[in-house]
């Protein structure tokens, strides 16, 4: 059941330097949460910025992992100072997952709560809801992974931290044909999505130009549970794996329904099936499965095994690849702030622009001209029921 428009968090009072544990699904209720800064503080002392995410919804970790990590990043923020002499905090809200909540979420964020900065989403159909607003107002925003070409496109007070899907899915083709070996694939896109539609086409070209066939593609629509015709249609082209470009909602029923109808290749994804929930829902129909990704936490680059620890004494878990790149997008965001000559919209807007070489744990960040992320991709394959790093990719 789908509670009231606007869903929002539960409101939350967390002390600056506190360092407890947290639950991963706190209750959302009608009010926004504000988080990182003591509530008692005025609004002279407190800069607010806005969250978008997915709390609830059939993609609620991505939402929750960005909360996380966006509440880590300013914790450690105000701990040292905050900007500008001021602390930081953050108004959430909840999207469902859906682009009109989103939309609305972030006209509210900008209209009533006067947020300088806006921080979300993790889905590409949603941020370029956002984005819309968000331009218009002229209130910068960074989504930590939408990776669709189309959202920074929205304007220039639009910026990500994640690389885009021709990168993502040149990567995939890549590994396909080079390390795979692969001749023949077919691919099965969500039409509803512009992550998996843009994955999707930047595949297909991919693949045939480094000399590969792809012998059909197929569709299906978010919120569809029953893959089985599709499926046993791409079984017929007789592919040696196929590559399914959706989130791991779909995903793992996808590879349940794939085995059932006898289509037993791997199967071959992106970040979108960056969860947990992913092997819950797919089980042993995802073993030596591969997709592309943000990071690893099995790199041993002292920033990421920091930032793995301070993470799980804070939540008790592994974070993911959104929990990671919300971070990012939090300290990036920041950054810009604490660079920019005054707290308004064009000076943070022209100061986060100018960024190069930000250490992020997800990779150093440089954004180019259209405000994306230039960076690196990871490959993990799927075995013994978790991801396992393969190789690095670099632009």
């Amino acid at each position: 059941m789908r509670l009231p428009l606007p869903l929002l968090l539960a409101a939350l009072a967390l002390p600056m330097l506190a360092c407890e544990k947290k639950t991963a699904s706190a209750a959302p209720s009608s009010e926004g949460s504000q988080v990182g800064a003591a509530q008692a503080g005025s609004a002279t002392d407190t800069i607010l910025i806005g969250e978008v995410g997915s709390l609830t919804g059939s993609e609620a970790t991505f939402g929750i992992s960005a909360r996380n990590g966006i509440e880590l990043a300013l914790n450690e923020v105000n701990a040292t100072g905050g900007v500008k002499g001021k602390k930081v905090a953050v108004r959430v809200y909840d999207s469902q997952g859906r682009p009109e909540e989103g939309a609305q979420a972030v006209t509210r964020l900008i209209a009533q709560d006067h947020v300088l900065a806006v921080l979300g989403e993790a889905a590409s159909s949603v941020s370029m809801a956002m984005a819309e607003k968000a331009q218009a107002a002229k209130v910068p925003m960074i989504t930590p992974t939408s990776t669709s070409p189309e959202v920074t496109k929205k304007g220039d007070f639009i910026f990500r931290v994640c690389f885009i899907d021709p990168f993502q899915g040149l990567v995939m083709a890549k590994f396909a044909r080079e390390n795979l070996k692969l001749d023949k694939v077919a691919v099965l896109t969500d039409n509803k999505s512009a992550f998996s539609v843009g994955l999707a086409d930047v595949f297909n070209q991919k693949f045939k130009e480094f000399g590969g066939e792809v012998a059909a593609n197929e569709s299906y629509s978010k919120g569809d549970t029953d893959f089985r015709a599709q499926l046993t249609a791409l079984k017929k082209v007789k592919p040696q794996a196929v590559f399914v470009p959706g989130y791991y909602t779909d995903v793992g029923i996808i590879a349940r329904q794939a085995r059932e109808v006898g289509l037993t290749v791997p199967l071959l994804g992106g970040d979108g099936w960056d969860s947990d929930k992913l092997f819950e829902l797919g089980g042993s129909a995802l073993e030596g499965s591969f997709f592309s990704n943000h990071y690893s936490p099995d790199n041993p680059d002292p920033r990421i095994q920091d930032f793995l620890k301070k993470y799980k004494q804070a939540y008790g878990a592994v974070p993911d690849s959104v929990a990671v790149l919300a971070y990012d997008a939090a300290r990036l965001l920041v950054d810009g702030m604490r660079r920019a000559p005054d707290l308004s919209g064009p000076a943070i807007r022209d100061a986060i622009a100018a960024t190069k070489n930000f250490p992020g744990v997800a990779g150093t960040v440089n954004l180019d001209a259209n405000r994306d992320a230039v960076k690196e991709a990871v490959v993990l394959k799927v075995a013994n029921g978790k991801a396992e790093f393969v190789t690095t990719v670099a632009p």
